[in-house]
């Protein structure tokens, strides 16, 4: 009798060994590894019932490239995260929290590029039966008329149905859900989720198939499952956003076929995801002027300007250590600015508790917000209310010099159709021409701000 051959796998990190540890080496997991059967060397799924062609060693200048036109989803903002649209053949990963409308959106999606546009799609539900998703399109008042759909979770039906169908478009929800016979695993473990996904990825690459993922993500927000999922796919695109917040924002990660870091900005209603083609204003709804520690600032998401406030609340502290609160900024960047303050401001904030939080729900990772963060803290820390209309954004280096940055007159066209008449930037950011909407302060340090803000007021 043949003897069943098994390896121990990570369950958070899909590192292998040959017996059982408590300990995983790679990423110091504790209880983490699960004895997992190997796969049969059969050649896998999708080269059992698709021929593979020999391979043939080519030059890149004998390749004939034909232009291939993205298919439109008919959804501008998520058109814009993908860069135009989807890419034939292409593998897409999109990952968030419970709830956020992954399923929502992929249901929009489909439900318009077979209704509208006469593309052939098929929504796998591995969560869900055909009549729960057949009464949500119902509320969202899809038109479901073209839709094919089938509730199965194994991967070799899915592969059979495909064949089937012939689609353009496959979207699997979710990938955790999807297991092969070929493993004797559990769904949702390493070896079935990498296992599955690289029969889907061939499948994708040998029919020319569109395939869209759907991925869950742990407690620390990260994707489930093994980090070779990313770097098999595309694209991979991120749910943020409160699921109790009416907003929701994907974001591109990776992205082979366009820009990364593209935003898409929806609202969530009672009839699904509506896009929002004005963010900016959006964010500023609520703004109120004349407040301390309020002020807006002008990031960049990719190729998108928008304006987002910014809000400061400086205290004393009546404990030993003081607390640094950021939401939707990085803690360490704060600490720095704050050092920066001290040393080239002469404003030491040991004794004080600081809150910095960025209005919307929206995470910036632009180095613009330098700026904007310590005009916030400085007019939370003095009780002085910023000018009204004015906008600010810069980098400021560990000298307490404020550095250009990226778009700066695609920032200032943004302010400026939004009604803001001042501006506060770095100088090398100064606009060649100047403008009689907008009154530019361009600036080259720290010691500047006190004249322009602080010197009477403090």
């Amino acid at each position: 009798m043949t003897k069943i051959k098994t390896q121990y796998i990570c369950n958070e990190c899909g590192a292998t060994s040959p017996k059982w540890v408590g300990q995983c080496p790679d990423c110091n997991s504790w209880n983490a590894f699960e004895e997992t059967v190997l796969a049969k060397k059969n050649g896998g799924v999708v080269n059992s019932i698709l021929p593979i062609a020999p391979s043939v060693v080519r030059t890149l200048n004998d390749i004939e490239l034909t232009e291939q036109p993205r298919i439109s989803t008919g959804i501008t903002e998520l058109d814009r995260v993908l860069g135009g649209g989807i890419v034939g053949g292409s593998v897409i990963l999109i990952g968030g929290d419970p709830g956020i409308g992954k399923s929502t959106i992929l249901l929009q999606m489909v439900s318009n590029l077979s209704g509208k546009k006469n593309i052939s799609t098929l929504y796998v539900s591995g969560e869900e039966s055909l009549q729960q998703l057949s009464l949500r399109g119902t509320r969202l008042d899809l038109d479901m008329s073209a839709l094919k759909s089938i509730s199965e979770v194994q991967i070799e039906q899915i592969f059979s149905a495909a064949l089937n169908e012939q689609p353009q478009i496959l979207v699997i929800d979710s990938i955790q859900t999807v297991l092969t016979e070929q493993l004797t695993s559990s769904p949702g473990s390493v070896a079935q989720i990498r296992e599955c996904a690289s029969q889907l990825v061939r499948y994708a690459k040998q029919t020319n198939t569109s395939v869209i993922l759907v991925g869950h993500v742990t407690k620390e927000g990260t994707l489930a499952g093994p980090r070779v999922l990313e770097h098999m796919v595309d694209t991979v695109l991120y749910f943020e956003g409160d699921s109790t917040e009416r907003f929701r924002i994907i974001r591109s990660v990776k992205n082979r076929f366009g820009a990364v870091n593209e935003l898409g900005i929806f609202a969530m209603t009672d009839r699904g995801l509506k896009e929002v083609t004005n963010p900016s204003a959006i964010f500023l709804s609520s703004h109120q002027d004349n407040t301390p520690g309020s002020i807006i600032m002008v990031t960049r998401e990719g190729s998108r300007p928008l304006l987002v406030e910014v809000q400061s609340l400086v205290n004393s502290s009546h404990g030993q250590q003081p607390r640094r609160v950021t939401v939707g900024l990085e803690n360490n960047r704060l600490a720095m600015l704050l050092a920066v303050m001290e040393r080239y401001l002469g404003l030491a904030t040991y004794d004080h508790d600081i809150f910095v939080n960025v209005v919307g729900g929206v995470r910036i990772g632009d180095t613009s917000a330098d700026l904007p963060i310590v005009l916030s803290i400085l007019s939370s820390l003095k009780n002085i209310s910023m000018p009204e209309k004015l906008v600010v954004f810069g980098e400021i280096g560990l000298a307490g010099e404020l550095r250009p940055v990226q778009g700066g007159q695609e920032r200032l066209s943004e302010a400026a159709k939004h009604g803001f008449t001042r501006a506060v930037i770095p100088t090398a950011n100064r606009p060649r021409k100047e403008s009689l909407e907008l009154q530019v302060d361009a600036i080259t340090n720290l010691h500047e701000l006190i004249p322009l803000f602080l010197k009477d007021k403090s």
